[in-house]
């Protein structure tokens, strides 16, 4: 069995783009050679694993390594025109050595396809006459030259496209990669003899191993390795010219040429733009510090590059680059945002399991450099599948299309751009429940601001009715959740819906997935009771002012929408421990506040616990609380015969809500006879009646409208009703 050695590529590191690139040109060259080499990302270096010593495999680089043929001859700088250097291009077709002879073909078929078309060679064609060129070139050259062509143009329908790897078809603004390939390649081989230069071997130990090795050319790399470009501060003094080691240049080209097959199979069942392209998406200022809101607009995309632990040949590697797919749900990622939510959806992707994010971001000018985002894990176990919700009806790419749209208000740009903030978080790794209420406080900010725009509710649908999943990943056992939780579980009576987001915002009752106005404006709702009566609050104004609103409408619509209860029961419920802290302080009012609108988008899980709660509670505040309960809660308290119905006595809130001492007095005689009417004995007469006990009148009223677990009601009656045998009601 052949010695298996493993050899650390100390200079091939995932970033910068030129190292990562440089490694998969060193795979894919080195196979030839041995064609089962391995490769693994250990760290931070690509480590090989082969049956032949570094010093072998180092040797077949110098002396047998027959470079793929690089040529743009569509590009103005690429040494075919008349103003071009063509010295490299010349040496090249000259020279007479094997390792050259299929580059010397593919220099003579271009030539000969620039004549074919008629081209003079005073500049580069442009428009027609260019893609006229392409496709006849794409024709012409041998398989070996259309690996190169195939990774730097696309040609797609009436018009070419470039993969955004390789800049425009190959060149980086005035910089043209082919004829600094030829240039670089002519310093390592000498085009004469066919051997290593003499300097060639430090070289290639400095690009493998980061060996010192002085001396290095001052020549541009381009948009792969944004440190060595060179330009203003990029060193002491005022600039200095970028240096590059031809080596680092020859591989980074080589280990481009992998993605070529994918460029054109993804064609085939994707559309236009950079979705084509693979590992390639649309950029979103989302999940790293180093990219701003206005990079997404002027980049021109991200490359995702896979690292994988494992070792792989680089068969297995050509495949993944060929396929170079990542799909949320049926549809392949479109931008940043679909692809981390895609990746950790699937719970990894062949193998890999590291991705390194790379934004092609306007620097030093106009310039473009490939800049080093993130790394992102890849998790085996995904945890948040559930955030994919915001899909349904289309939702979240609805919205984040119209908040770009030019004429949409700035502020749903900030909205969405805080969103994908927070969602490119949240689908890294299970969110906690302080970043998922972070996430729905943010959802209710959103759904807040499409309702106030006349434009958004013509445009995009309401965001959707999200899961009990939300609420249970939101859960932090505090009292503030608890609170909001009870508040967005309210729901209407029996068969007849009422939940509290239709009345925070102007969506449908019974179908939150579509805009009030706009449904009453439908044959099937204009008759519609919700249609005609106001079941909306404002809630730009304090907690307690939008609670207390709450409740009125809620004990008001019984008789307008002929409701045979009053709408105040939830599915869930809070104890009375954190009633009390909410009736004696306004801590909690700007929590609850913030988290009501979001957890109201979602579906509260039903609180199924009966058991007796504990804590103690103001009489005066049960004798009210008592008074405005539903019909069905007393039933199942105290024996209140079905054929009694409690009217919603709207007087005690009315007294309450004034904020006067002497009318809260009032509100709780009012609730004392109401009960006392409907056959429920108060425990203390009426000439010994309990005070507020310093709680605020109309903090008093907002925790009316608080649901109550069974176990806390069930606490209220005990502490104010009396155990006897329910008094005969007295007729109205």
């Amino acid at each position: 069995m052949a010695e298996s050695h493993e050899i650390a590529l100390t200079g091939c590191t995932p970033t910068p783009l030129a190292g990562y690139l440089k490694g998969l040109g060193i795979l894919r060259i080195l196979s030839n050679f041995d064609p089962a080499i391995k490769a693994a990302w250990v760290g931070e270096n690509l480590v090989l694993t082969s049956n032949k010593p570094a010093e072998v495999l180092l040797r077949y680089l110098l002396d047998d390594y027959a470079p793929t043929p690089v040529l743009a001859p569509w590009n103005g700088g690429s040494g075919f025109y008349q103003n071009d250097n063509r010295t490299s291009l010349e040496r090249i077709k000259e020279s007479n050595i094997a390792r050259l002879s299929a580059f010397r073909i593919s220099l003579d078929i271009a030539e000969r396809a620039l004549d074919l078309e008629g081209l003079q060679r005073e500049s580069s064609p442009k428009n027609e006459a260019k893609t006229k060129l392409l496709n006849r070139l794409r024709g012409l050259l041998p398989d070996d030259a259309l690996e190169w062509f195939d990774a730097s143009i696309l040609l797609a329908g009436e018009k070419e496209k470039f993969p955004p790897l390789l800049g425009t078809g190959g060149n980086d603004g005035r910089l043209d990669f082919t004829n600094n390939f030829m240039q670089r390649l002519l310093e390592l081989i000498d085009a004469e003899s066919g051997k290593a230069t003499p300097r060639s071997a430090d070289l290639l130990d400095l690009a493998l191993f980061a060996k010192p090795a002085p001396g290095l050319a001052k020549q541009a790399i381009g948009q792969f390795a944004p440190g060595q470009v060179g330009g203003p501060n990029s060193t002491t003094g005022y600039e200095i010219k970028g240096t590059i080691n031809p080596w680092d240049f020859v591989l980074m080209i080589e280990g481009a040429l992998p993605f070529a097959a994918a460029a054109v199979r993804r064609n085939e069942q994707s559309g236009a733009g950079i979705l084509s392209y693979p590992f390639t998406v649309r950029a979103v200022s989302a999940g790293s510090g180093n990219l701003g809101a206005g990079d997404a607009v002027s980049s021109r995309g991200e490359l995702w590059m896979p690292l994988w632990s494992n070792p792989a040949n680089y068969t297995e590697i050509r495949a993944l680059l060929s396929e170079g797919r990542v799909a949320l749900g049926v549809r392949p990622a479109r931008d940043a945002l679909d692809f981390v939510r895609a990746v950790h959806r699937l719970g990894g992707y062949r193998g890999v399991d590291r991705f390194q994010r790379y934004g092609l971001l306007m620097r030093s000018g106009k310039a473009y450099l490939a800049t080093p985002l993130e790394r992102v894990q890849v998790t085996t176990n995904p945890q948040s599948g559930w955030i994919d919700e915001l899909e349904r009806n289309d939702w979240l790419t609805g919205f984040r299309l119209f908040s770009k749209e030019e004429i949409t208000a700035n502020r749903f740009a900030e909205l969405r751009h805080r969103l994908e903030n927070t969602m490119f978080v949240m689908a890294q790794r299970k969110p906690s429940p302080g970043q998922t209420q972070s996430l729905l406080i943010l959802l209710g900010e959103i759904q807040g601001a499409l309702s106030r725009s006349v434009k958004a509710h013509e445009t995009i649908s309401p965001v959707p009715q999200l899961s009990a999943k939300w609420v249970q990943e939101a859960n932090d056992e505090g009292p503030e959740f608890r609170i909001a939780r009870a508040l967005a579980g309210l729901r209407g009576v029996g068969g007849q819906a009422l939940p509290l987001r239709s009345q925070l915002f102007p969506i449908h009752h019974a179908n939150g997935n579509e805009w009030l106005m706009k449904a009453c404006k439908s044959e099937k709702h204009k008759k519609d009771p919700a249609c005609l009566v106001r079941t909306q609050v404002s809630v730009q104004q304090g907690l307690v002012s939008t609670l207390i609103d709450l409740l009125r409408l809620r004990l008001s619509l019984p008789a307008r929408l002929d409701f045979a209860d009053k709408p105040l029961n939830s599915w869930a419920g809070v104890g009375l421990v954190d009633l009390m802290d909410f009736l004696y302080s306004d801590r909690m009012d700007a929590r609850i506040a913030a988290l009501l609108p979001g957890l109201a988008l979602c579906e509260i899980p039903a609180d199924n616990d009966h058991k007796p709660g504990g804590g103690a509670v103001s009489a005066a505040f049960a004798l009210c609380k008592l008074a405005l309960s539903p019909d069905t809660a007393l039933q199942s308290l105290r024996g209140l015969p079905e054929t009694v119905h409690i009217p919603a006595e709207l007087r005690i809130l009315a007294k309450l809500a004034s904020g006067e001492p002497t009318q809260a007095e009032q509100a709780v005689k009012v609730a004392w006879r109401r009960l006392r009417s409907s056959g429920l004995e108060p425990v203390m007469p009426f000439n010994q009646l309990p005070n507020l006990a310093g709680v605020d009148p109309r903090r008093l009223a907002a925790a009316l409208l608080i649901p109550l677990g069974f176990g806390a009601t069930h606490a209220l009656a005990e502490a104010v009703l009396s155990e006897k045998e329910t008094v005969q009601p007295e007729t109205p």
